[in-house]
């Protein structure tokens, strides 16, 4: 069978064919949580990613060309898993070097229990604009709220829905997030536009999860009557086991410090490895080989009480790999998927259903949900219904700011609401979910996560009643006549250049 040479001369699959994949896919990975009761979904993604692959082959396509796909969109991804790497790490060493336990004791002693879901909610996203990540938000200051609502017997799945509606919210709006560049980067627009234009969903969101964090706080907790004694057994057993220091929370600060100073996040999250081994060794007394040991395995202990083991013994780098295999598997899936067409495909097939604004805005942020859905890849979600849907707005005469906030919200905010995702792996393994144990109880935080699926919601809603819908202004219309002119210009060169050769020329 001859090979095509380019993905793009590649005959797309039919609709079903393009479908197939994916569906036995999800078929597969429900007769692995629902049927035998194992949340391990590496194995139906590796299932699905040889499924595709003989697709592609059914199409003309050999498997290097596949292989290229595949290994393309996790190569792309390499900076998030390196992120995965080093905050494995913090963790472990953040424990060991106090910041982790001083960050509970003085949320156990200072923060209400009432108020404490949304204060939770409120810090994780005022750490999360500073930083522009969610998971260096998730694996630190996330990690020490989790204990705190331990210590207040709060159950841990309203604690990640609060921890991870603040993350992700902030990854959403700042300008250091990956994310937050990529959305406007693909659909034409710039960065500053993007987040004003995210706000009108954004802010409403997160007042009403504040409202309902709040509630649920009162409903939960009465502080007169709360377990003092449960939470002086942890802060006494803190005590007894680490040095307790405002001046220990300093590895924290100095991470925010250089986020904000616009530090690219895997050196700021490293320079937050040093100064917590540096701490720990200064501090409580851990010997060097201990700290190495820690931020690789993890950390170890026996306080005498089980809710503070069952926290503090965990982190390093081999505590991630069980998150980074499935986000590897389900990036390959993705790119396989991508490779071979299919999702342009199904993409086509839904744009070709819509007329009007409001299907295609609504279109466009379900594609970008789906996408997370089928491939397990944020930055896949927002890359291609950006690059596919940029030009039926354009057509509607519509900015494509809707656009990017439509992929931002079906993307980032969905990422971490979807277990064999990134970022609901990431989520699960550094909060100490424990799915992979079959515990799915704790897979409540998904709906609990207000945030993330409220503001999705608002943006349906304004997109049929047109509201915050801006219309594309002559400063952009001229914008895409250039860019128009400028691709005919290409064309016209590259024909000039076939004629002159006498043999194809690949435009760029």
């Amino acid at each position: 069978m001859r090979e095509k040479k380019f993905s793009e001369d590649l005959q797309k699959p039919s609709l079903a064919l393009a479908l197939t994949p994916v569906l036995l896919t999800l078929a597969a990975i429900g007769v692995q949580i629902f049927y035998f009761g194992d949340f391990t979904p590496h194995i139906p993604l590796a299932i699905g990613l040889a499924i595709t692959s003989l697709v592609g082959v059914k199409l003309g396509l050999r498997w290097k060309r596949i292989e290229e796909g595949v290994f393309h969109v996790i190569h792309v991804s390499l900076p998030s898993v390196s992120v995965l790497i080093c905050v494995g790490m913090i963790v472990g060493v953040w424990i060991a070097s106090g910041t982790v336990p001083s960050l509970i004791y003085y949320g156990l002693t200072l923060l209400s229990p009432a108020f404490f879901l949304a204060a939770a909610m409120i810090l994780c996203s005022v750490v999360s604009v500073s930083l522009g990540t969610s998971w260096g938000t998730v694996g630190t200051v996330g990690l020490a709220l989790m204990g705190i609502g331990a210590g207040f017997d709060i159950p841990m799945y309203w604690t990640a829905g609060a921890v991870v509606s603040g993350a992700f919210f902030g990854d959403k709006v700042s300008p250091l997030s990956d994310t937050t560049n990529l959305a406007p980067a693909v659909t034409g627009t710039d960065i500053f536009s993007h987040i004003k234009n995210l706000l009108p969903t954004t802010i409403p969101a997160m007042l009403i999860a504040l409202g309902i964090y709040l509630f649920a706080g009162f409903s939960m907790i009465d502080d007169q009557t709360a377990s003092f004694e449960r939470i002086n057994a942890i802060t006494a057993a803190l005590k007894e086991n680490f040095t307790i220091s405002p001046w220990l929370l300093l590895p924290a600060l100095l991470v925010i410090i250089l986020a904000v100073k616009r530090m690219p996040p895997i050196p700021s999250l490293f320079a937050g490895v040093l100064a917590g081994g540096a701490t720990a060794m200064m501090v409580q007394g851990v010997g060097l080989h201990e700290v190495v040991t820690f931020a690789n395995y993890g950390y170890t202990i026996e306080t005498g009480v089980e809710a503070m083991d069952s926290l503090l013994n965990r982190g390093g780098i081999q505590s991630m790999m069980w998150t980074i295999s499935l986000i590897l598997i389900a990036l390959g899936f993705g790119g396989a998927l991508e490779k071979t067409r299919c999702l342009e495909t199904i993409i086509q097939a839904i744009m070709s259903k819509v007329r009007s604004f409001k299907g295609v805005q609504t279109s466009a942020m379900l594609t970008s949900f789906a996408t997370n859905l089928v491939a397990g890849d944020p930055y896949l979600s927002i890359a291609l219904p950006g690059r596919m849907y940029a030009p039926t707005y354009r057509g509607l005469g519509y900015s494509t700011l809707n656009l990017s906030r439509a992929i931002e919200e079906g993307g980032t905010l969905m990422s971490p609401l979807v277990p064999w995702n990134a970022g609901g792996a990431f989520v699960i393994s550094v909060l100490g979910l424990g799915i992979a144990d079959g515990n799915v109880e704790n897979l409540l935080y998904i709906p609990l996560a207000f945030a993330c699926w409220i503001s999705p919601i608002i943006g349906i809603i304004y997109a049929q009643l047109g509201m915050f819908s801006p219309k594309a202004t002559d400063a952009e219309r001229a914008m895409w006549q250039e860019q128009n002119e400028a691709i005919a210009t290409r064309s016209d060169l590259g024909a000039a250049a076939e004629a002159a050769v006498g043999e194809p020329v690949r435009q760029p």
